[in-house]
């Protein structure tokens, strides 16, 4: 009996249409264009005035079903990364569900912060890999304008919101995902996290006075980490399946900051015509980053295709995901 493989058959996407710039920023915040961008690479981001995580994700799925010639009813099991669920429960993946009518299938979150798609993207492989479910949907969403204090520019100048969708589907064939690596250290829970609205700090009147409920960052620690991690992780995961430089057709790198991704390329070996990249576009969109830099570049992607998927994110969590494209648009 062959080996069943989880391939990406698809990929959608959804963004806000309101665009924030540099320039934006910069009547409200003591920043401008030029700080912005030679920091981080970041030009504008997209922000969601009305509605929810969910409705970001709703959108993308229903796009995908589309897409995929799928019937919602089809649909087994939904995971969504996020950091800024709807509500603390329910899960958002319970609500996308109900609003995109995949009224047969079990739905979960997971909290990886960053790394959410690519944790999200690996447990829903191996419940295709088990032979047990045909038709997944792994979801990246974040509104994170509903958690970033726009008087930090530390912050606000970095994350967006977005959401991107892929439908995962077994295949006897070569393609699909070969392989990932995941970590995690707690320790770093310090250094990048919101402090308030959880069991350690309930919400109360002094939280939110201290503006707790906020992303809080050092800035720093948070890049150090993520160089060293990131590229170290990308790297590994090309050693352990014999991958050479030249093997790699694409890297999709989480999009925190241009020179993380640079500095994962350069350990890598890539060249920058190698490396997805849409940051400035979209900023720092967190679980949704890598799924709309797919959607992004998916009319140039072939079938057959060596893709590596890395990020790294609060907590702090971090991997890598290796794959071969399995279709061609």
């Amino acid at each position: 009996m062959k080996k069943i493989n989880a391939a990406i058959t698809g990929v959608q996407g959804y963004l806000p249409p309101k665009v924030v710039t540099n320039h934006d920023l910069a009547k409200f915040v003591d920043t401008s264009d030029e700080w912005i961008t030679s920091r981080t690479g970041i030009k504008e981001r997209r922000l969601m005035e009305n509605g929810a995580t969910s409705d970001m994700a709703a959108e993308a799925v229903k796009g995908l079903l589309k897409k995929t010639n799928t019937k919602p009813e089809d649909i087994e099991v939904v995971i969504v990364g996020t950091v800024t669920p709807d509500y603390p429960f329910p899960s958002t993946a319970n609500i996308l569900c109900d609003k995109a009518g995949l009224s047969n299938a079990w739905s979960f979150d997971v909290n990886a912060a960053c790394s959410g798609f690519i944790y999200a993207l690996s447990t829903g492989t191996q419940f295709i890999e088990s032979g047990r479910y045909k038709k997944i949907i792994v979801v990246g969403a974040d509104k994170m304008s509903s958690i970033i204090d726009y008087e930090d520019r530390t912050t606000c100048i970095i994350f967006g919101d977005g959401c991107g969708a892929v439908m995962l589907e077994p295949t006897e064939e070569e393609n699909g995902v070969k392989d990932f690596i995941l970590h995690s250290d707690g320790s770093g829970r310090e250094y990048l996290l919101q402090p308030g609205g959880g069991s350690v700090n309930p919400p109360s009147i002094e939280t939110v006075q201290k503006r707790m409920h906020y992303v809080k960052q050092e800035g720093k620690q948070v890049f150090k980490f993520a160089v060293t991690n990131m590229a170290d992780v990308s790297a590994a995961i090309m050693e352990k399946n014999n991958l050479k430089s030249e093997d790699i057709d694409w890297l999709v790198p989480h999009q925190a900051n241009l020179r993380i991704i640079d500095a994962t390329a350069n350990r890598m070996g890539l060249s920058k015509e190698k490396v997805m990249i849409n940051i400035q576009k979209y900023g720092n969109t967190t679980a949704g980053t890598l799924p709309l830099c797919l959607w992004d570049y998916e009319k140039k992607l072939k079938k057959g295709d060596n893709i590596v998927l890395s990020a790294f994110g609060g907590g702090f969590t971090w991997g890598a995901v290796y794959l071969k494209w399995a279709y061609n648009s």
